[in-house]
């Protein structure tokens, strides 16, 4: 019903991101995916990334990083967030960290280990705006608009640095292999 702008899947459900808030979907059967549950964000919902038994919303202006518990998909519960000082437009999780493309210009570095209690624990400031972002070994790829593709050595979580460029308009970003 909402305005679907991310998805995510992780087994037999679909995570969609869909400006309203979370929406839960049960697709093992793919004639017939039917929605199971729903989490309202209070801001927009623009990225969803899912590890585990939890879903990482980015949810735009005011609406930081929400963790929400979707163990049970039909009863979906938020039990972290964070609060972005700029608008979280992005979200990808490795290990205990969720990296968010925070839109103007930044990509936060946000320690989950404790999912009710995120904690930022570094950041990179990206030339233009910060629209996406995947993670793959030690390098967050950040699709800084006009600014390009920046790869960025995030080894050190706390003092991530750029460990490369591409000049190239980038709005969202995917890694596969090398």
């Amino acid at each position: 019903p909402g305005n679907a702008v991310d998805v995510a899947v992780a087994g037999d459900y679909a995570y969609v991101a869909d400006k309203g808030g979370l929406r839960i979907v049960d697709v093992s059967d793919l004639t017939a995916p039917t929605e199971v549950g729903f989490y309202d964000t209070p801001g927009l919902a623009w990225d969803v990334a899912v590890a585990g038994d939890y879903a990482y919303v980015a949810d735009g202006w005011g609406g930081g990083l929400h963790i929400v518990d979707v163990s049970d998909p039909a009863a979906p519960t938020e039990v972290g967030f964070y609060d972005t000082p700029g608008y979280a437009q992005a979200v990808a999780v490795a290990g205990d960290y969720a990296y968010v493309a925070d839109y103007r210009g930044v990509l936060r570095i946000v320690d989950v280990s404790d999912p009710a209690h995120p904690a930022e624990v570094g950041f990179y400031d990206a030339p233009e705006y910060a629209y996406g972002v995947a993670v793959a070994g030690d390098y967050a790829y950040v699709a800084a608009g006009n600014g390009g593709l920046r790869i960025v050595d995030v080894s050190d979580p706390a003092h991530p640095s750029e460990a490369g460029f591409y000049d190239t308009p980038a709005y969202d970003v995917a890694v596969a292999g090398d």
